[in-house]
């Protein structure tokens, strides 16, 4: 599913883009399993006539700023994924959508043009996205209930130990927790594991102060590498797993590394 760096890849091309225009035209979809707690037709007129300001980002979460509330927010969930026609924004694998497919894609969830005519799309082909219209995104679920964000709120060495002391399950497992440390999914997991050479079912509480050092500067390095190459996998420095396990989809890994 897209992780942190593909939703920061999406969000750095809405901030280069989009910011300081005007919503001229929206087409929400009328389907209430994505579209969350608002009436299409109640959404789009929310949006109409508002200007993008900015786009904000916690874990696997984005959301749009407008010049006033409420706000579109997304959780990318298996295979959301944003477009901007005319504009190459990276988007994980299975996302994605063909640029000789229809437009907006028939997966559109969220589609507005601006009134410059540069149009955003956010897509989900397989419907575990979801997709709220916010007052304020950050004081209410699933915003509210992230841990820190693996980027933006980077935890010193000596705290990611104690709270790892305290924490009686595997790595991986521990990672892959929302609300423990947010961002981070099963190739960001499986590559800093990789990486800093720790077992996925090492239990966080057996881990000594120097290979939680170890740790967080492996999870440090790459996603700073991934959000460098703008989440473009075919980039990804060539010693990383992520190329292995995306060519032996379905087959187990070595150490108990697993594909998503």
């Amino acid at each position: 599913m897209p992780e942190l760096p593909e939703v920061e890849a999406a969000r750095r091309a809405i901030e280069e883009h989009c910011l300081g225009k005007k919503i001229v035209k929206s087409i929400i979809a009328d389907d209430s399993k994505v579209v969350d707690g608002v009436s299409h037709k109640d959404f789009e007129a929310s949006l109409n006539g508002k200007t993008i300001v900015a786009a904000h980002r916690k874990g696997k979460n984005m959301w749009l700023q407008l010049n006033s509330p409420p706000f579109p927010s997304f959780q990318f969930g298996m295979t959301g994924a944003i477009y901007i026609k005319g504009v190459a924004v990276t988007n994980y694998k299975r996302s994605s959508v063909k640029d000789t497919d229809e437009w907006p894609s028939k997966y559109s969830k969220f589609f507005v043009e601006l009134n410059d005519g540069l149009e955003l799309s956010f897509t989900d082909k397989r419907r575990f996205a979801r997709v709220r219209l916010l007052d304020n995104p950050v004081a209410v679920p699933p915003i509210s209930e992230l841990g820190p964000d693996a980027l933006l709120e980077p935890m010193a060495v000596d705290e990611f130990h104690k709270l790892l002391s305290k924490k009686n399950l595997g790595i991986k497992a521990l990672l892959l927790d929302q609300g423990f440390i947010s961002g981070i999914g099963n190739w960001v997991a499986d590559e800093v594991l990789y990486q800093a050479k720790i077992h996925p079912l090492q239990s966080a509480s057996s881990m000594s102060i120097e290979v939680c050092g170890t740790l967080l500067n492996c999870i440090n390095e790459v996603i700073g590498k991934a959000i460098e190459v703008g989440a473009d996998s075919n980039q990804f420095p060539s010693n990383w797993i992520f190329h292995f396990r995306e060519k032996k989809p379905g087959k187990a890994f070595v150490d108990g590394l697993t594909p998503d």
